[in-house]
This record gives structure tokens, sequence and C-alpha cells, in this order.
């Protein structure tokens, strides 16, 4: 298989130990070609981030995919400080910043709430996308092209491997796609997800 774009996945997940779908969810796309799983909470236990680092994985990449379980409507305390020291201005933004312009990310969100609760109609009130704004936000201002996002909803309903797996495989094909540049980007505009069965992944060639 060969990478036409490399995938660097900033990986955010204060308590791994006790997770069940994000860690399945990493082990499925660690040992992919042209992806690299950059795990925040393993590298900077003391939130001490090597910016020079973390600048430096982003420029070498060409998509860039924040996954972490949803905590209270937004992502876990370390990647919001990776955020704060790592998107600086004069390299993501600002005069000079243009670092990070013309690259792909997006969003891959575990949520404890089944897809109905992210509606109007429902518990939370906003759909995903909504509260993942200030991701696209910030990903509009360093003149990144941010996605819709993957997202594994009712995680607390998914216990046993043979229930997460699907998720799992789902993650690996779409991360996948993005590495051997087999996502319609344009056939994104308007959708409310990433997922296997959208006509966004094309197949892979069998020259590839």
């Amino acid at each position: 298989m060969t990478a036409f774009r490399k995938v660097l996945i900033v990986f955010a997940h204060p308590a791994l130990q006790r997770s069940r779908v994000n860690a399945r969810l990493i082990r499925a796309v660690q040992d992919l070609p042209g992806v690299t799983v950059n795990d925040l909470y393993e590298r900077y236990p003391d939130f001490l981030i090597d910016v020079p680092r973390e600048q430096d994985l982003l420029q070498e990449h060409d998509v860039i995919v924040f996954q972490h379980p949803l905590y209270w409507y937004s992502s876990p305390a370390l990647l919001k400080e990776w955020q704060d020291l790592v998107l600086e201005y004069g390299f993501a933004y600002g005069t000079g910043g243009t670092a990070l312009a013309g690259k792909l990310a997006f969003s891959a969100i575990s949520a404890g709430g089944g897809k109905d609760a992210y509606r109007r109609e429902g518990l939370n009130y906003f759909a995903l996308g909504e509260l993942l704004t200030p991701f696209e936000q910030t990903c509009r201002l360093c003149g990144i092209h941010y996605l819709p996002p993957f997202a594994t909803y009712a995680t607390h309903r998914l216990k046993r491997e043979a229930d997460i797996l699907p998720r799992a495989q789902a993650y690996a094909r779409v991360i996948e796609a993005f590495a051997e540049d087999r996502v319609d980007i344009a056939a994104l505009s308007g959708l409310d997800r990433l997922d296997v069965d959208l006509p966004l992944i094309k197949e892979a060639s069998p020259h590839a």
C-alpha cells in the first residue's frame, strides 16, 4: 500500500487504561502505513508540551485528526492546552502564520449519548457538528480545511469486543482511505459525518 497523504492523529484520552472504545480504535490505526499516532497524555503527563516538536509534526503531515472522547461538550484538558500553545501566532495564524494552510483536519469523537441525543429534540440539544464549532473555527483561522467528524455514539452500550470491533474497523478504513488519497473531499460538503458507508471513499486501485 502506498501512502499519498501523511496522517497525524493527535490523540487525547486521560484515562486510556480504563477506555474500551478509544483504546480499541487507536490500536486499529496505529500501525497503518503513513499514519502517526501522537498520544498527548502518554507523552506529556506533566502537561509540559514540547511546542517545537508538535509544530514539526504538524508540518510533516497532510491530514490532522483530533481523536478524543467528548468531555462536557468539549475535549480533554490536555488537547486544549496543546491548541493554546502549539497553534501560536506567527506559526498557525496571524502575520506570517501560514505553516498549516491547505492541510485537512477532522475530529474522531466518542460520545456516551446516542446520536438522537445530539439534536434539538434530544438531551444535548446541539448537533455534534455544532459542539465542534470551536475546532472548526480554529482550523479556519489556521487555513486548514475542517471536515465532518467521525463519530462513535452510545459508547456506554459498547461493552464487548464484538460491539466495538465494527467501529474500530470503520475507523481504520476511513484513516486508510485518507492515507491512500481515496477520499472525495468535494463530496463532503454538506455532510454531517464521515464513515465507510458514504460514497466519499473510493475503492483502492488494484495497481496501488
